[in-house]
């Protein structure tokens, strides 16, 4: 389909009308400022209750989102057999029976993989070594690239199909073998809301034990014994703050306390380090960090702490021997260092430089292998990962010529080997899995992401260009486009943001924007401040009082596109999802001529609200990325300035799809339905506004492979019809 062709030419014809959310005004006074909110009703005053079941939604607010779902159906009702052929052509590319490259631990070789048609994975294990079904020998290299299906002595540990069937939500959590290979401790969220039930399976027979534990983050970290594991509790107020251990056979009142965390700000996580030794429970925000240890043989000891939580200190922890590997910014940092510490007294005081802080230079995150420490760092803008020899100190790297591209590591469940998996994939070339022989330096390709539909790369242009900011920073864009796609600004453009929480945004291959691509768009992402795309400053640029930064940095994206006729004005369509959504949100106000449409996905666009709601899960942990509107004056003005909902003005706004969740935890369903209502309630022209809810999903969206797509493919038919023939403007 070439960029002229759209579904239908709709302009002339009068949409149905929307939804109009009634008035039910209410007002306080914060900080001398009288806050008016005629939609606050939407918030269900039960809506704890809510996440854990649907169902007790109040039958008004049901009313409303049923509504909304009608309309945005009814308007995107021409797009259908576009919609189908999205769905179709995104599943066209997606392997249907893949499976991972297999993990090697002791015995076993670990993968999950998929069966054709199957929405959820297959979580699987083989032997190691032995004989095959063609009676060869020592299964290696060969049997890594040949992937995990087609085996008879394969053993299928959990079927996540066959739990998911009949539910309306299924997303599986965690998958933990125990150290001893026996059993298989999981997790799964069955409402869209988070909360996971954590289960043991016995691999022998196949059958779950009687442990249940509801209520938990999902995450799990086995105990040496095999007969304990660790998790965190989720509390009242859906925030992870307490971490137990649990034995087998105990009911969870019998779990023993390690840690409850009171400090409504700091969440709680857990993790191990690679050498398998200690259990780590990580105290933080946004800006500090506290990590706690368990040595995993020895789960009755008491917790050490490795450095107290101090302001704007932040530390992760790896292990080797008899020292602790720390990526800190201790000392003015900016960037990360990584310091050594003894096991016995590994408090700052013994913090001694490993790898020096390099200005520039960001440190991403380090791990351990027996007798090398390596680390992922980003140094302007491209990734690489860096080998050092811990006796010697030499170093190597690995690194790729392209102009933009993502590079990830996979340390995988082993601490004594040479062999280090690493991925690496571009926007226009497919994720390709590499074990990398550190002595020698060999790589061996594993596999390589299959587009069963067909995938040329050199068929597209990969493209790092730069846009100039307000104030003078150069803000890198990433392109995608059809190497014949003409760029005299004709050609229609996706917008991607994000720039918040330090996230940087990857230049991976993902398969689902090629349907656009290869319809003539040029896909971009906008790497704008708050994400540590160019460094930790690029972070702290985008952060509280600079926050605006983010938003003139994205428009300024968009004008640079337009005036190097990689696209044009009205012919961009932004998107963002959650904090992104803000962002969406933040542009439509300011720049609305720019867009031809705008996608916000799940978007936290009723900021000044929910930062002031410290009732809420996610409010205290957010104060040191946004600041603290309740007790600081200035933070409640500077986001008073630029939180979406309560920047609505009385102009045109373009075409807009919002999406959202029922049971989303982290966006509250109510953010983007009272924005949708305000918007339209104040908007002189333009539109339509549409709200889509996933009445039955969080966050996430729909949890299978498959049924997400019809959720990308409604995005999508938008983006193509925003920037093709237009929408109707909505009827007021």
């Amino acid at each position: 389909m070439s960029t002229a062709e759209s579904p239908s030419n709709r302009k002339g014809k009068r949409p149905a009308a929307p939804p109009h959310a009634e008035r039910r005004t209410e007002t306080r006074l914060v900080h001398g400022t009288l806050l008016t909110d005629d939609y606050a009703w939407l918030r269900a005053s039960n809506w704890k209750d809510v996440l854990r079941d649907p169902d007790v939604l109040p039958a008004d607010i049901r009313a409303h989102l049923d509504a909304e779902n009608a309309y945005c159906k009814a308007l995107t009702a021409p797009l259908k057999g576009l919609q189908r052929d999205l769905v179709k052509e995104m599943r066209g590319r997606i392997k249907e029976d893949d499976s991972s490259v297999p993990r090697p631990d002791g015995p076993f070789l670990y993968y999950s993989r998929y069966r054709k048609g199957g929405e959820h994975p297959l979580i699987c294990r083989k032997p190691r070594t032995g004989k095959d079904d063609t009676g060869r020998e020592d299964l290696g290299k060969d049997d890594l690239r040949k992937g995990g299906g087609g085996n008879r002595r394969e053993q299928i540990m959990l079927d996540a199909d066959m739990l998911a069937d009949g539910k309306d939500f299924f997303d599986l959590g965690d998958t933990v073998h125990s150290p001893d290979h026996s059993l298989l401790a999981w997790s799964a969220d069955e409402a869209g809301s988070e909360l996971h039930m954590i289960r043991i399976r016995d691999l022998a027979s196949g059958k779950d034990l009687p442990d249940a534990i509801a209520d938990t983050t999902g995450d799990i970290v086995w105990a040496a014994d095999s007969r304990s594991f660790f998790y965190v509790g989720v509390d009242a107020d859906h925030r992870p703050s307490k971490v137990f251990r649990h034995r087998l056979g105990d009911q969870p009142s019998q779990d023993t306390l390690l840690h409850q965390e009171d400090d409504a700000g700091m969440f709680v996580d857990i993790d191990e380090t690679q050498s398998g030794r200690f259990l780590l429970i990580s105290i933080s925000d946004h800006e500090t960090s506290e990590i706690r240890i368990v040595n995993l043989a020895e789960p009755d000891a008491q917790l050490r702490t490795i450095a107290p939580r101090q302001p704007g200190r932040r530390y992760d922890v790896e292990h080797h021997g008899e020292d602790f590997l720390i990526l800190t910014n201790a000392g003015g940092a900016e960037d990360f260092k990584i310091v050594r510490a003894p096991v016995g007294d590994p408090g700052p005081e013994q913090w001694h430089d490993l790898v020096p802080h390099k200005p520039g230079r960001l440190i991403l995150s380090h791990v351990c292998l027996q007798g090398r420490l390596i680390r992922l760092e980003r140094e302007d803008g491209l990734p690489r990962i860096v080998i050092r020899d811990l006796a010697s100190g030499a170093e190597s790297a690995i690194a790729f010529e392209e102009e933009a591209y993502g590079l990830g590591m996979d340390a995988g469940y082993e601490f004594d080997t040479d062999t280090l998996r690493f991925i690496y994939a571009s926007m226009a070339r497919p994720a390709e899995t590499y074990d990398y022989e550190m002595t020698s330096g060999e790589r061996t390709l594993l596999k390589r992401q299959e587009v069963p539909s067909g995938h040329d790369p050199a068929a597209y242009r990969v493209r790092r260009v730069f846009a100039t900011a307000k104030d003078g920073a150069k803000v890198p864009v990433s392109l995608l486009h059809r190497a014949d796609t003409a760029l005299d600004g004709s050609a229609p453009c996706l917008l991607y943001g994000y720039g918040s929480y330090g996230s940087a945004m990857s230049a991976s291959f993902r398969s689902t924007p090629l349907s656009l691509v290869d319809r003539g768009f040029v896909y971009a992402i906008a790497h704008v401040r708050g994400g540590t795309d160019k460094g930790w400053g690029w972070y702290l640029d985008g952060k509280r009082d600079k926050k605006p930064n983010t938003f003139t940095d994205f428009i300024a994206a968009a004008e640079m596109l337009a005036a190097e006729r990689f696209t044009s004005p009205g012919r961009i369509v932004a998107q963002g999802g959650s904090a992104g959504g803000m962002l969406m949100g933040a542009v439509a106000n300011l720049a609305p001529h720019l867009f031809a449409g705008i996608i916000a996905e799940v978007p936290f666009v009723d900021v000044l609200n929910t930062i002031l709601d410290d009732t809420l899960p996610l409010t205290p942990p957010e104060w040191p990325e946004w600041g603290n509107p309740i007790t600081d004056i200035a933070a409640f003005e500077t986001i008073r300035g630029y939180s979406p909902y309560d920047n609505i003005t009385a102009q045109a706004y373009p075409p807009i799809l919002a999406m959202a969740g029922l049971t989303d935890p982290r966006v509250t369903y109510w953010e983007p339905a009272k924005w949708v209502a305000r918007l339209r309630a104040t908007m002189t022209g333009g539109g339509p506004i549409m709200l889509h809810t996933n009445m039955d999903a969080g966050h996430g969206g729909s949890a299978g492979r498959f049924d997400s797509l019809k959720e990308i493919a409604l995005a999508y038919a938008f983006a193509i019809q925003a920037a093709g023939d237009g929408w109707p403007e909505a009827v007021a």
